[in-house]
């Protein structure tokens, strides 16, 4: 993604002038070539004072004369060429391994492919000069943009010309299609040698219960994730809680693969801890030692009288009152260290529980560093189960193919929150399409998929919108259940179709699997897509929130 700077946003007078005098100059020589008796054979309609004005206009970037010279030269001689007839002073031959046609006749087509050829050729010079370019500086960056601008250009002009003979037998190949097709959007390399981590030795009588009660399944699972650096840090089992106190974690996570990524046993599933629990053997319960609060406020450990008396239900009994070793505040959290929370909540009691840390602002950057805080030989490990993980790849083969962006395009509840924050995060659909097209454009992907909730007018415009070189890009979203397609079969065989957790996660694994993902500011079903993407080594140098870099062109009053 190329980065604006403020020095590529004016231009100093001398290097104005230099770009102005380039295109002032190619202005004379057309003029001057105008002077052809108006009744000598009419040329393509080709309209050059409209790509003139473009030109200026697009590419008032702060370069050096030589580099201007050297973006703007090939321009002009296409300017030249197009609005000139040079039958009288030279032929350009098109070579047979670039064009073969045996239809094509009349001086108007052998035009159109002189035309085709100058383009092809400027085409590669450009190529050229991205190539060799050094990426040193910020005047660099902008030339890279410039460059590429020019390419996509290009690009659109030879199939305006090549369109009215398509009948024929042409064909139209370029070194510029492997660019296209990901070449400037390459993958992040998320240097792994290089990470920070802790290993994971529990003691094996001692155990941590995670509690996770803040917002939807997303936020549980980043919360979740904390957890277990917390079980690192204080050397302890990590217990997942139990369906009927939480969400269904066996059912969209592997929680047998967390133990196989480490090589040995630091999480256990609340069913088994049950059944292994000296206590509960004794006194036919759970027994919690000391619950521990992360937040003292708004109240203490997020946890409200509904949920204590779920612990209740299952068997759970808690000893003491909940306390917190310190004042902290959901509203701002502070930044704490590892050995500050090695320090306050180091326990001699074998059943301790935290909560909640979905909020927890420890080692910010160790935590969100590619593949996490702590070490282990998978490549992350939180992620979706095996069955989701397939059945994922199964549409993408059914649907999408190897080349797509994916976009979260989170509506439903987005607009009031959005809305509370300046700038507001929240945009008028005319606005998002001409965002994503802009990517689409770049990436080159035939398919958009789109995991929403958003209603069907809203996706039904966005759909309308989405139009690219005159073609609509389609807008790709997960279809009901038909017994005809087999793509989603292993859930419906293993009783997982219609768990709304699971269709959840199945989104997220074809948007982290995605070439490029946009995603919604603001939204951690967007950041657990992120995190999956930068574990999986999926991320792209292309990756965005939508409309990142501008805001919204209407925003409405507060109530």
């Amino acid at each position: 993604m190329v980065k604006e700077s403020s020095s590529s946003s004016s231009s100093s007078p001398d290097e104005e002038a230099d770009i102005n005098d380039l295109l002032e100059e190619s202005d004379t020589q057309i003029d001057q070539y105008r002077g052809i008796d108006a009744a000598a054979e009419q040329r393509p309609t080709f309209d050059v004072e409209s790509l003139r004005s473009r030109i200026r206009r697009s590419l008032k970037l702060n370069l050096t004369k030589k580099q201007s010279i050297v973006i703007f030269l090939p321009i002009v001689i296409i300017l030249i060429y197009l609005s000139t007839d040079f039958s009288n002073y030279f032929s350009v031959e098109v070579p047979n391994s670039v064009f073969r046609s045996n239809t094509l006749t009349g001086r108007s087509h052998e035009s159109d492919l002189q035309a085709l050829y100058l383009l092809r050729k400027q085409e590669s010079d450009l190529f050229s000069i991205w190539n060799h370019t050094l990426s040193n500086s910020s005047t660099i960056e902008d030339v890279k943009s410039a460059v590429f601008r020019q390419v996509s250009l290009n690009r659109q002009i030879q199939n305006a010309l090549l369109s009215p003979h398509k009948s024929g037998n042409v064909e139209l190949g370029g070194s510029s299609d492997g660019f296209f097709a990901g070449g400037s959007c390459r993958k992040i390399d998320q240097k792994l040698n290089g990470r920070r981590t802790i290993q994971w030795k529990p003691r094996p009588d001692k155990f941590l219960f995670a509690i996770c009660l803040s917002g939807q399944m997303s936020n549980h699972l980043i919360c979740l994730e904390k957890h277990m650096f917390f079980a690192a840090l204080l050397k302890r089992v990590l217990v997942i809680p139990s369906h009927s106190f939480d969400y269904h974690y066996s059912r969209i996570i592997d929680i047998d693969r967390i133990n196989t990524c480490l090589g040995r046993n630091v999480v256990v599933s609340f069913e088994e801890f049950w059944k292994k629990d000296k206590n509960r053997k004794k006194h036919h319960h759970v027994h919690i030692n000391r619950f521990i609060c992360y937040f003292s406020k708004p109240e203490p450990c997020y946890v409200d009288k509904e949920h204590i008396a779920k612990l209740k239900a299952l068997g759970v009994t808690i000893g003491g009152k909940l306390d917190s070793p310190w004042e902290e505040d959901i509203a701002k959290p502070s930044n704490k260290t590892a050995e500050e929370v090695e320090t306050n909540f180091r326990s001699d009691n074998d059943v301790i529980a935290i909560g909640d840390v979905f909020y927890a602002n420890v080692e910010r950057e160790w935590v969100m560093q590619p593949g996490g805080p702590v070490a282990h030989k998978c490549k992350t490990l939180i992620e979706p189960n095996r069955l989701i993980l397939l059945t994922a790849q199964r549409f993408i083969q059914t649907f999408l193919g190897k080349n797509y962006i994916s976009l979260h395009f989170r509506r439903h509840g987005f607009l009031k929150f959005c809305n509370a924050k300046n700038p507001s995060c929240f945009y008028p659909i005319p606005q998002a399409a001409n965002c994503i097209t802009r990517l689409i454009e770049k990436v080159k992907a035939p398919v958009l998929y789109l995991s929403t909730d958003a209603a069907e007018s809203e996706t039904g415009l966005l759909q309308s919108l989405l139009i690219l070189n005159g073609k609509t890009v389609p807008l790709v979203k997960r279809p009901a259940r038909d017994s005809a397609e087999k793509w989603d079969a292993l859930l419906y065989r293993h009783g997982l179709e219609g768990d709304s957790q699971v269709e959840a996660m199945l989104d997220k694994t074809i948007c982290a699997m995605s070439s490029v993902f946009i995603g919604a500011s603001g939204s951690t079903f967007t950041e657990d897509i992120l995190r999956l993407r930068k574990d999986w080594g999926t991320a792209s140098e292309c990756d965005e929130y939508l409309c990142a870099k501008e805001q919204p062109n209407f925003v409405a009053d507060h109530e």
